[in-house]
């Protein structure tokens, strides 16, 4: 069950339904971490992380993602 929390104009949600993947693309691809980074890999690396879709209104302006195995390790 996703998770949401608001505070002022921005809402924080757990929800992967709610992601910008094209635009999480473009920025990772575009970054000098991993520049280059295949769609596909995003979207492998969306499915089996924790994610954190940061939004203002209906803009999405951050994400995070942790790679956990939902019990004791994050």
């Amino acid at each position: 069950m996703p998770a949401e929390i608001a505070r002022d104009d921005y809402v924080i949600s757990t929800d992967r339904g709610r992601l910008d993947v094209a635009l999480i693309h473009e920025t990772l691809s575009r970054s000098y971490w991993s520049p280059g980074i295949p769609r596909g890999v995003i979207e492998r690396a969306i499915a089996i992380s924790l994610c954190f879709g940061i939004y203002q209104g209906s803009d999405q302006v951050g994400f995070a993602r942790v790679v956990t195995d939902k019990s004791t390790f994050a």
